[in-house]
């Protein structure tokens, strides 16, 4: 029988032969040691040229394809391949990982580069975004991540003259990035004239922002800036690869095969032209160079690598090559001589030197090679070819023997036979042709048998027989040379083979794993001297096992290095190596054969280090060399802690069932209770499926845990103090090294780690995000600063924490197998170990990685526990046979046995150890385990007196063990915790029921008592005094479900699970009486009320047995029940009986016969109930939760005053309800600290207390009951209902708007006018009459447009700058203005600008780098951070800016997910860290280190609107969100945010409104503004009173002066003599002061206020920001805008700098007048203003006094535009009727219509007279362009008169002249308004995107060139020039703003 493990040699990477050079580039680099580096396959190379020798990196898993060198030229990262593809750093002179990058990427990672300091690295992914990322890459920390491009990025580059900016180029594009904050800003590059866009293929920067890059025709574009600035003509003949900046100047290699090397203005140097070398050849074509001094490496496409010394440019070196395109396969060694042949698909056949490691011959052949084979002589090599032929050539000098075709498909595999005479040659036409070679080759004998290709074959060594593999997995034989196939296997017997080849047969069974696809071994070669076999697969892995191998599934080691399939692998010919081929990689890998002789010797040299490691010995079977596992250590490693509904799943599974009860929430419920209940005391520990969970604190108390609770017992007092933080059962514990924290790990879908201080029972630190189904192990480091813990995942996640930061350092998959422990070196926190089922690794961390080696032992055993020991190396681990392990780095150096039995625990002390094991005994050892010092065995017999409790039996199974204070602390499997006394008494402190569920649960009729039973067998009655300790236990032969006390308490009666039940003595617990009738678990047993003459028995086969107690007789069976019977109740005279059954049956009885009676519901009630437990019926209807359909009520207990019902559930929670509970869904305080589900709950005989226990987490918990009298606030209330009630939260319009408000994405907008039609990009000119002659006599064109500067040079407007703002966010935005520098300036926003008003100077200042509107705007207030601003955007992924206020810099640029955009921001009390709130339907709540740009913390705040977050002015942690219907209070805890719920019924009929601000004050007060105009004063999160209207509207904005406390408020009110839309309060919030605000509106609403020294500054939602004066009260309005809808109308004066705008809003203001709607237009003189409005009216007002001159309506629908005539005569008034009427301006006021142009085919935008005022041009809806004589409304149609009109203004977006406006993508959105300048040479226009953009006029070309502006939100709505062409003025439509602009004139 052949050994089962794997061999004792192994095999040592040599040799790779190769360099990757297709598909990747700029990846050969020389470094600081002038070795070269590069990769191939799945390795990175060093390669010494001096020496001649390699080095290998092998941590990847997949092919490298990227590769960037660090500044330093030490360090390397590299890029694969693969689905989870990472990057590695690595040290290229140690060629050991320095850090791994991962879980960012997918598919690939296709460039790398460092930074000028080598601090960050970006990579460029190659998913279909191909995002690009940069690392801080020693933490292993993504710094800011970006979508890249659309298409391939080729190259990235860091600007090494300009800190954090980066270029890339791909595809067709070039792009500079910026990096500020998380956000990588792109700027696409400009080609302008200077260049054809095309695809750039590589880049380097250079000083003063040029980068230079070389393009796919040979050119380098030079770029300065994102302009395109110089070209350089043909630098090479075609595509560019690679360019290399170094010291001198800069190396580029192209297509052409070409160097050429440029100096540092590149101008060029020289040229080398390898084609002309003489290695050289035609097709050469380069992919990387490095230049460095005079060497350059250039590797080309083709696999070389030359070297070229610069002065002797002629002379390349050839230092590597290798096979190139198409895979490789074929492979043949030399029979004597340590030669390799190997042929490719490239066609080339190459023989390699093993010892030389070098090629010496080549020959091309002329088709694709596919096999090979040495004669035995070595003097024939025979080539089988692709095309079916097959060629012999002589080795000596390649030359040709014989070329034979007799096939048509490839040839796969050919052998010559051992005694030379025959050649077999097997193809893929399913035959083995046999030649003989004497005969020169002639064909004797042909072998057909197979019915598939033939794939491996072998020679006997008597060269009689051939054995064959076919691709069917056929194994067939064959007599030689005739080809006869061999079908009686006796024959066969006795054959010996000279090779084995062939991957089937019964020698090498043990090759294939258990269940595998028949062709993923490509080749296999046995080693018949060493009996060992190397096997190639298509994974990439090259494996060793023992030769013969019968078994499948066999034991190997295994090898990575090449990436995907290996085709070929082969022994040479003296055994010393190995050479394996890769198909895909084209790369030849020679691997060291090392003997298990050798192997001993080299032993003390560490293996080098892969990630998987290569000396594994993985094996596919689970074969019975495992000894038997222990069946305690079985049960656990079976357990699973899957649920169906997690916790974390009920907020979705409530949302989902929110419809159907949308009508039950208008109904009024029923409060909760007045009374609570509190943890008091827990009996149980959980030992049964944890270890190492239990510790002394430092102050000598004692921590572990129990279902969902972290418990700190006080072993003086008796009392337990309770870390409810959890919410669900926690399955591990670890304590800090200065043991005052705690670090505990749960049970969950994303389960989460808490780290809480013992003290204060706070949690410090929840750590989530990283852990499935939970967490199963935790250690902290030495310095307590870090903590590793193990998922219960099937990979069991292994992740390194920096705990205070919440930051995860790193994660690696652990194992498949369940690991038990995880500790951290105590002298070095980069190490770990993890022990566990049939593992033991020991860990160091890399970057974001860690890497594993598995401990070296013969055969690995489970480990349950391990320490580490005295040094570093030393570590110590106890196994499950008893043994401990004693380790020295990875190596196992002895054993001694310790336990019978697993050890399940072990301590490491000062001097030595302690162990404890299943045979409960508890081991001193001293410091080297060599003897034992003392022993203690756990005995009933040495319980001290003291004890709380009874052991169960002796020697109970160990399973924590802790020191400290003279004792040793002791948990076991039966949930006992025991104090060891060094002198052996033992004390029993803690204990609980065993292993199994415990439903049973009975409290004593007078007494502190109760009794439990359990599925552990035992009965047991527990001391509910302060004495807290188990009074007896017995014994039962069957585990039990329920129990019931007698009325009077003498006899207990307890329900067994065979269907049995006993009565026993309360006291003694002796057997009375025992039963049994039926065969099902019993399931609700009670004593009739009274004297307790009968006993009522439930079960579970659906019957009531009723007997009676004195005769213990049967005297009735209830019948009748569908299903298995719940509950039972009694009434009080003892009469009837209510029975629950499973199927949610009520039923009820009479007693003692059993008739089912039939009882109304409203009789029920009247009933006088003995007790009440069941869960039906009308009086409790309201417990059954939303979720119903996931989770049960399994319990419920009414109060003996029936006030308060309490009920247990599956989820864990304990709930209290008012009773009678009816009506559904009613309200109810919630407590958690079961994790599964409750099993039954109980009041005392007093109601002092409630004592719950729960099914899987097996505890007993007391709570103590608390009236309604004293209530102080206390953490675990949690009063809530499953559905928020809908009748509250009160309504006001402006709330309702600001909820429902859909912000616009200019990015998605879409046209603001409903048009109709082509677009004018798209339509097809029509060609126009008469094409003039080139020479026209005609008169000469006139002027297309009349212009008014005749006299002056016309000069051409060049750009355009923002001067003015008009307009402020006011109607949806709050706490937006903001004072600036004590007082001097004000910063508040409108559409996407950020605008400072100097107060003095009345100078305005833009910050605009926002690409959409502004939504949110706030100050950092620390001293520190003085001006600093955060605003946040509307967007898809809108991003937050952090800039600076006085010199408009951004700081930082947050991108973030809130989808839809950004709706409240705020700076913490230290301002380092920033908080925001998205709009996306889980509203988000983000904290952001805004300096770094990192993500703090983030979680979903509420489903509906948040409208306000602020943190507390005097934390950094603590911040409270308000919104509708919600308060909620937020705390951070290292990474995770955790929120309280404001509790308001602390004060009677206080009721949960929308919420709109929030203010602060001292001692914890929150102050919360509210819709009905109170304001809630909330102390922590608990309503302590309500100042009742504050305001009479709602207050919308409150603000906490930080100097002095005093806070303002701002709300909707009517302006009276007492009060005011605006106050000021105290501290308290108790007196106040209000303010007017003499606006002159009706009803004042205050949207934001802000105080400084004595000034409030106050924005309203009309648009107005007006400062008051604290002291006098006077109003200073500082800015003020049109405050509603759409400013559509803005008129120019034709000769001063002043403007008219109207909105509507309904005002005109000459920057008032209050009217309606729409266009406005000056008349020519600028003395008349004429107005259209929505209702189709129009008035004519004078400009010097705003009086109205006249006014006529004469349609029905809204006016679109108005025109006087430049002559004054004409008043033109186009509508969204499709009309225009004309009006004679001198007839007088009463406006006569004279005449209409009719037939437009829709709507009319804009109208334009000529200068003599006989035309009128009308743009219309349907994008046509129409002209009409003037005053008769003719339509003109001839183009020759149309050509010759010149007009007065053109605003026409639609003709000929300005087709270039419209750009390519208006498919959606269109350009709505346009404006010639007076000069008649630019054009500026405004669009839906809200982007001004100035063109040159006319502008006939389709997307012409032209300037943009951003500022305006969406849908521009005007635009015009100021006379003199001074100013543009630009209207917005959703903004509400006007935008001005100052033109910049072209110089003379």
């Amino acid at each position: 029988m052949a050994d089962r493990t794997a061999p004792n040699c192994h095999l040592r990477l040599e040799w790779v032969y190769g360099y990757r050079g297709h598909q990747c580039r700029n990846n050969l680099y020389y470094t600081a040691a002038k070795e070269i580096v590069y990769f191939v396959a799945g390795v990175g190379v060093v390669y010494n040229t001096r020496e001649h020798k390699q080095k290998f990196y092998l941590g990847h898993n997949d092919d490298i394809i990227s590769l960037a060198l660090h500044p330093e030229r030490v360090l390397v990262a590299t890029g694969q391949v693969g689905k989870e593809p990472y990057i590695c750093v690595w040290d290229s002179y140690t060629v050991q990982t320095v850090s791994i990058l991962k879980d960012t990427h997918t598919h690939g990672i296709a460039c790398l580069a460092f930074d000028l300091d080598g601090q960050c690295l970006v990579s460029v992914g190659l998913d279909s975004k191909n995002t690009i990322c940069v690392w801080d890459w020693r933490r292993g920390k993504v710094l800011a991540a970006a979508p890249g491009h659309t298409d391939r990025i080729f190259d990235i580059s860091w600007d090494l003259y300009q800190p954090s900016k980066l270029v890339s180029c791909g595809v067709k594009h070039i792009k500079f990035w910026s990096l500020c904050g998380n956000a990588l800003t792109p700027k696409r590059g400009v080609f302008g004239k200077t260049g054809d866009l095309q695809t750039i293929l590589c880049l380097a920067c250079a000083r003063d922002e040029v980068t230079y890059s070389g393009a796919l025709n040979g050119d380098i574009y030079v770029w300065k800036g994102i302009n395109l600035i110089r070209t350089v003509q043909g630098a090479h003949g075609s595509g560019i690869f690679s360019m290399n900046a170094c010291e001198e100047g800069f190396a580029t290699g192209g297509r052409d095969g070409c160097v050429r090397l440029w100096d540092l203005n590149f101008k060029p140097i020289t040229v080398i032209d390898l084609r002309e070398t003489d290695q050289g050849y035609k097709g050469l074509s380069v992919r990387s160079v490095c230049w460095r001094g005079d060497h350059i490496l250039v590797g080309t496409q083709d696999s070389e690598i030359f070297e070229v010394v610069v002065h002797d440019r002629t002379k390349p070196f050839l230092i590597m090559q290798g096979h190139c395109e198409g895979e490789l396969w074929a492979l043949a060694v030399h029979p004597t001589k340590p030669l390799a042949m190997t042929g490719s698909d490239d066609r080339s056949v190459r023989i390699w030197s093993l010892i030389d490691h070098a090629l010496i011959a080549r020959c091309n052949m002329e088709e694709p090679i596919r096999c090979a084979a040495v004669s035995t002589d070595g003097i024939h090599l025979a080539l089988g070819m692709k095309d079916g032929s097959f060629t012999v050539l002589r080795v000596r000098d390649m030359t040709e023997v014989v070329h034979i075709k007799d096939r048509k498909e490839a040839i796969h595999e050919l052998k010559y036979s051992p005694d030379g005479a025959h050649l077999a040659v097997g193809s893929n036409d399913n035959s083995v042709d046999i030649y003989s070679v004497v005969q020169r080759y002639k064909k004797v004998g042909e072998c057909i048998g197979s019915t598939s290709f033939i794939t491996h074959m072998d020679w006997s060594t008597d060269s009689k027989y051939l054995q064959t593999n076919d691709g069917n997995g056929k194994r067939l034989f064959y007599r030689m040379p005739s080809g006869k196939e061999v079908t009686n296997r006796e024959e066969l017997k006795l054959v010996q083979w000279s090779s084995w080849t062939c991957v089937l047969g019964p020698e090498v069974n043990g090759i294939w794993p258990k269940y595998s696809e028949i062709n993923d071994i490509n080749s296999v070669d046995a080693n018949f001297n060493n009996q060992v076999l190397v096997t190639a697969d298509d994974y990439g892995l090259v494996k060793l096992l023992r030769y013969p191998c019968v078994r499948k599934g066999a034991k190997f080691k295994k090898y990575l290095g090449h990436s995907a399939h290996i085709t070929n692998a082969r022994w040479s010919h003296d055994y010393q190596w190995v050479i394996t081929i890769g198909g895909a990689d084209h790369s030849v890998f020679q691997w060291k054969f090392v003997s298990d002789r050798k192997s001993k010797e080299a032993l003390h040299i560490a293996p080098q280090e892969t990630l998987c490691d290569s000396n594994s010995e993985e094996s596919d079977s689970d074969q019975s060399d495992v000894p038997e596992m222990d069946s305690e250590i079985e049960q656990e490693t079976q357990l699973t802690y899957r649920r169906q509904v997690y916790k974390e799943d009920l907020p979705q599974l409530k949302e989902q069932s929110k419809e159907k009860h949308r009508a039950m929430a208008m109904k009024k419920r029923e409060r909760t209770p007045g009374s609570g209940v509190k943890l008091h005391f827990i009996h149980g520990y959980r030992g049964f499926d944890c270890r190492s969970n239990l510790f002394y604190t430092q102050t000598g108390e004692i921590v572990y845990h129990v279902a969902a609770v972290g418990v700190v017992y006080n072993r003086q007092q008796n009392t337990q103090r309770f870390y409810m933080g959890h919410d669900d059962d926690i399955l591990c514990l670890a304590i800090h090294p200065l043991k005052d924290f705690v670090a505990t790990g749960q049970v969950g879908r994303d389960s989460s780690i808490h780290i809480w201080d013992t003290e204060m029972l706070k949690p410090l630190s929840v750590l989530k995000g990283f852990h499935q189904l939970g967490v199963c192990a935790l250690d902290f480091s030495a310095d307590g600063k870090r903590l590793a813990s193990v998922g219960l995942d099937d990979n069991h996640t292994i992740v390194l924490w920096d705990w205070r930061k919440g930051e995860k350092l790193s994660a690696i998959r652990g194992s498949k197998d369940k690991i038990f422990v995880i500790k951290i070196n105590p002298y070095c926190s980069d190490k770990l170990i993890t022990a566990g089922v049939k593992h033991m690794k020991f860990w160091h961390k890399a970057g974001g990685g860690l890497i594993g080696r598995k401990g070296n032992m013969g055969k690995t055993e489970t480990m349950m526990c391990a320490v580490y020991g005295w040094t570093e190396e030393m570590v110590f681990s106890g196994t499950c046979t008893g043994d401990i392990c004693i380790w020295r780095d990875m190596f196992l150096v002895k054993t001694v046995k310790a336990h019978d039995g697993p050890v399940f625990s072990m301590h490491a002390l000062e001097k030595g150890f302690v162990t404890g094991g299943k045979d409960g005994i508890v081991a001193l050892w001293d410091d080297t385990f060599e003897r034992c010092l003392k022993t203690y065995a756990i005995k009933r017999a040495v319980l001290a007196p003291g004890s709380k409790g009874l052991l169960l039996e002796d020697n109970p199974s160990i399973r924590a063990i802790s020191l400290g204070h003279g004792y040793i602390l002791v948990g076991t499997k039966n949930g006992e915790i025991l104090e060891v006394d060094k002198s052996g008494p033992i004390t029993l402190l803690v204990q609980g029921h065993m292993e199994g569920e415990v439903w049973g649960l009975a409290t004593h009729p007078h007494l502190p008592l109760c009794a439990t039973v359990s599925d552990d067998k035992t009965l047991r009655i527990w001391d509910l005094s302060p004495s807290h300790c188990m009074l007896a236990v017995r014994k039962l032969k069957k585990g039990g479900r329920c129990c019931c006390f007698s009325p009077e308490g003498k006899a207990l009666a307890v329900g067994l699970n065979d269907g049995s039940f006993l009565i026993v003595n309360a006291d003694t617990l002796e057997d009375l009486v025992s039963f049994q009738h039926r065969k099902d678990i019993i399931s609700d047993i009670r004593f009739s009320p009274g004297a307790g003459k009968y006993l009522a028995v439930a079960s579970v086969d659906s019957f009531v047995d009723i007997y009676n107690v004195m005769s213990s007789k049967r005297v009735g069976v209830c019948k009748g029940s569908l299903n298995y019977i719940t509950h039972l109740d009694w009434d009080k005279r003892g009469k009837l009986l209510q029975v629950n059954t499973g199927a949610k049956e009520q039923l009820f009885f009479e007693a003692p016969r059993g008739k089912k009676q039939t009882i109304p519901a409203t009789e029920v009630e009247k009933i006088d109930w003995s007790t009440w437990t069941c869960v039906l019926g009308t009086s409790c209807e309201g417990i059954w939760p939303v979720v119903s359909e996931v989770t049960e009520v399994t319990t419920a207990c009414l109060s003996n005053n029936r006030n308060v019902l309490a009920t247990g559930d599956d989820l864990g929670y304990v709930k209290l309800f008012r009773y009678p509970v009816k009506g559904k869904y009613a309200k109810f305080k919630r407590y958690v600290a079961h994790s599964t589900h409750v099993t039954n709950v109980r009041w005392t005989h007093d109601d002092g207390l409630l004592v719950t226990v729960g099914g899987g987490d097996t505890c007993l918990m007391i709570w103590t009951h608390e009236a309604e009298g004293h209530r102080e606030a206390r953490h675990c209330d949690s009063e809530e209902s499953d559905i928020e009630s809908e009748d509250d939260g009160g309504y006001d319009s402006d709330v309702t708007r600001e909820n429902e408000m859909n912000y616009t994405i200019k990015a998605l907008s879409t046209n603001v006018r409903p048009m109709t039609g082509v677009k004018p990009h798209l339509q097809l000119k029509e060609p126009s009459v008469d094409e003039r002659p080139p020479v026209s006599r005609a008169l000469p064109q006139p002027e297309k447009l009349q212009t008014n500067n005749v006299g002056k040079k016309k000069r051409p407007i060049e750009d355009l700058v923002l001067d003015l703002v008009f307009g402020y966010r006011g109607n949806d935005c709050r706490n937006n203005v903001h004072y600036l520098n004590e007082g001097t300036d004000i910063i508040y926003h409108t559409a996407s600008v950020g605008i400072v008003l100097n107060l003095t100077t009345a100078c305005q200042s833009f910050y605009i780098e926002h690409s959409d509107d502004i939504l949110c705007l706030t100050i950092n207030q620390h001293p520190k951070f003085p001006n600093v601003v955060a605003t946040g955007q509307v967007a898809t992924s809108p991003s937050i800016h952090v800039w600076d206020a006085m010199n408009k810099q951004t700081l930082s640029v947050l991108r973030c997910f809130h989808s839809r955009g950004v709706c409240s921001v705020s700076f913490s009390a230290t301002g380092k860290l920033l908080l925001s709130v998205g709009l996306d339907p889980e509203h988000t709540i983000t904290i952001w280190k805004w300096q770094e740009g990192a993500k703090v913390a983030s979680r979903s705040g509420h489903t509906q609107r948040i409208f306000v977050a602020e943190f507390r002015p005097d934390s950094d942690t603590q911040f409270v969100s308000v919104g509708i219907k919600h308060v909620r209070f937020w705390t951070l805890a290292g990474r995770a945010l955790l929120c309280k719920k404001g509790v308001m019924s602390s004060i009677e009929d206080a009721r949960m409104q929308t919420m709109l601000s929030v203010a602060f004050g001292a001692n914890n007060l929150t102050f919360t503004g509210t819709i009905s105009g109170d304001v809630c004063v909330w102390k922590e999160h608990i309503l302590v009173r309500v100042v009742a209207k504050a305001h009479t509207g709602p207050v919308f904005t409150m603000y906490t002066t930080l100097r002095d406390g005093l806070i303002v408020t701002g709300g909707k009110e009517r302006p009276s003599k007492e009060g005011g839309a605006l106050k000021l309060w105290d501290q308290e919030l108790k007196r106040c002061r209000a303010f007017r605000l003499e606006t002159g509106q009706i009803i004042d609403c205050v949207r934001s206020v802000c105080r400084v020294k004595g000034k409030i500054l106050v924005g309203t939602r009309n648009a107005e920001i007006i400062e008051v004066g604290e002291k006098n009260a006077a109003c200073n309005i500082l800015v003020n805008g049109h405050m509603d809808g759409p400013i559509w109308g803005v008129g120019t004066h034709p000769t001063r700098d002043v403007f008219l705008s109207a909105a509507e809003d309904g005002t005109v203001r000459t920057l008032c007048v209050d009217f309606l709607y729409v266009e406005s237009f000056l008349g020519p003189e600028g003395d008349m203003v004429a107005i259209g409005m929505k209702n189709g009216e129009f008035i004519i007002l004078l400009v010097t006094s705003l009086k109205i001159w006249g006014k006529k309506r004469d349609r029905r629908s809204p006016i679109q535009d108005i025109r006087f005539s430049p002559d004054s005569r004409y008043l033109a008034v186009g509508s969204s009727e499709s009309a225009v009427d004309f009006y004679d301006l001198t007839l007088g006021p009463q406006l006569n219509r004279i005449n209409c142009c009719r037939d437009i085919p829709s709507f009319v935008m804009q109208m334009d007279f000529s200068a003599d005022s006989c035309y009128v041009q009308i743009s219309t809806g349907a994008y046509k362009r129409l002209v009409y004589e003037v005053p008769s409304g003719k339509h003109v149609t001839e183009q020759s008169v149309i050509d010759r009109i010149t007009w007065a203004t053109w605003t026409s977006v639609l003709g000929d002249e300005v087709v270039g406006i419209w750009s390519r993508n208006t498919d959606k959105a269109d350009v709505t308004c346009a404006c010639v300048s007076h000069s008649g040479l630019n054009i500026v226009t405004g669009d839906d995107f809200g982007m001004v953009k100035l063109f040159d006029f006319p502008c006939p070309e389709k997307f012409a060139k032209h300037k943009r502006f951003l500022g305006h939100s969406a849908h521009l709505t005007n635009i015009r020039f100021t006379s003199g062409d001074r100013f543009v003025i630009s209207a917005g439509g959703d903004d509400r703003s006007l935008f001005v602009w100052r033109c910049i004139h072209a110089p003379h």
